[in-house]
């Protein structure tokens, strides 16, 4: 087929011979086949912010980091500048994802090369060499899908310890190849330290899963396993092999009035003074 004009800077610098054929149009991409030497691998083609129907929500860039405050300031203010900036960065989150993940374990994608808004990755594939399903388009038998939730629940698990909560995570972002489930699409990664909303998004991305398999094995709609995976995580005790029971019981702590007023009375105190400093500078 024709190259598409976004592959050519690739296909100029040696990193690309031919593309095959397009694989998918995606809410944020659009991916091809492409042959690179002796192999088949696949190139990511971002779409600009105007087409794309996935929005960059704050829920998403919250926590992310920024090259300096120059480039902080233009991305706060939407100016041209930092518009481009933003788009930049939203396409380096899943690069630096996949490169993280990959050397923590996860089952993704290998990345190869970013270049000119191109991601160039692994062909994640089936036995028979052609480009691997997703999930949803997948038959499972009961006891297939729940060794796939096992499979996937130990990937976010692995995910979490790396520091990394996927967001978006369901049955259209994992593909089946020989040996099982791997994840894909990570542009609107968070980082789980740095995010407020992470949490929350732990926990939808497991009971998505968890609402996926459990159409296949309904047992396992009863589990609990997103706040399980978090409550571990929060108190430092989540590790990759850690045994998963899908049970969770809430703390149960009674409050400390005396701890809660001598917070108030703090309060009470930086304030008196802070309208103290504040009147003796507006003295004459």
């Amino acid at each position: 087929m024709k190259t598409p004009r976004r592959i050519e800077p690739l296909v100029a610098d040696g990193l690309v011979d031919r593309v095959v054929r397009q694989l998918m149009s995606g809410k944020e991409a659009m991916v091809f086949v492409v042959q690179c030497g002796d192999e088949l691998r696949c190139a990511k083609v971002y779409k600009e912010a105007s087409k794309r129907s996935f929005r960059q929500a704050v829920d998403y860039t919250e926590g992310r980091k920024t090259r300096n405050s120059r480039q902080a300031r233009a991305m706060g203010k939407g100016t041209r500048y930092g518009r481009q900036e933003q788009e930049s960065a939203w396409q380096h989150a899943e690069v630096d994802a996949l490169y993280r993940l990959a050397a923590a374990g996860v089952r993704v994608p290998k990345p190869y090369n970013f270049h000119e808004g191109v991601l160039l990755m692994e062909l994640v594939a089936d036995e028979n060499g052609d480009p691997a399903p997703r999930l949803n388009d997948v038959v499972l038998s009961p006891e297939i899908a729940r060794q796939y939730h096992a499979d996937l629940l130990r990937q976010v698990v692995r995910m979490l310890c790396a520091g990394i909560v996927h967001g978006d995570l369901s049955e259209y972002n994992v593909l089946v190849d020989g040996d099982g489930p791997v994840i894909i699409d990570l542009p609107q990664a968070v980082d789980a330290a740095a995010n407020n909303n992470a949490s929350r998004m732990l926990e939808r991305d497991v009971d998505n899963l968890t609402a996926y398999f459990g159409q296949f094995a309904e047992e396992l709609l009863q589990t609990q396993y997103g706040k399980e995976i978090w409550a571990l995580f929060e108190n430092g005790k989540l590790q990759p092999e850690s045994e998963l029971t899908g049970c969770f019981k809430p703390t149960e702590k009674t409050a400390d009035l005396d701890e809660i007023m001598e917070v108030i009375q703090a309060a009470k105190v930086e304030d008196a003074a802070r309208r103290a400093r504040k009147a003796a500078a507006n003295e004459p």
